[in-house]
């Protein structure tokens, strides 16, 4: 039987999380970004703003007893990458203080806007990536917590 509230959907003893929660999640990585490209994180807020929003993650699938922590987590790794590769566009000239990458070698000579485009649309990708895999690796670490806890 399924019943829905409150943006939560309980299906058995577990919850599913709703897109919205999902998307609160993975805004908790979202200060970090914001520090790292203006350079204002020094090594000790910067580890805290890496840790905290994965533990966090753990924490609330295992709290919901979430029924796929795995897959659940993966989606706010997804989430947490789009977030992040859009930061990194919206502040793109801050963090490279108005010297944006360029290619080079045999792609040096291609026309300014190739380089933009190349540059930042492989920027959005491996933070679409990076995302993913740390909600993978994360959603492992839940659930194999969930399993040796038995929730």
């Amino acid at each position: 039987m399924t019943v829905r509230g409150r943006g939560v959907t309980r299906a058995g003893t577990g919850a599913r999380l709703s897109p919205w929660q999902l998307t609160l999640l993975a805004a908790l990585g979202v200060p970090r970004v914001v520090l790292h490209d203006l350079g204002l994180a020094g090594a000790g807020v910067n580890a805290l703003l890496v840790f905290a929003p994965p533990v966090c993650w753990v924490l609330v699938v295992l709290l919901a007893r979430v029924p796929d922590p795995l897959r659940t987590l993966t989606k706010v790794g997804l989430c947490y990458g789009v977030l992040m590769g859009a930061v990194h566009q919206v502040l793109w000239r801050l963090a490279y203080d108005g010297e944006t990458p360029r290619l080079g070698g045999n792609l040096a000579g291609l026309p300014e806007m190739a380089h933009v485009v190349i540059t930042r649309g492989f920027a959005f990708g491996s933070s679409v990536v990076t995302g993913v895999l740390v909600g993978v690796l994360v959603g492992l670490v839940a659930w194999g917590l969930g399993r040796v806890l038995r929730l």
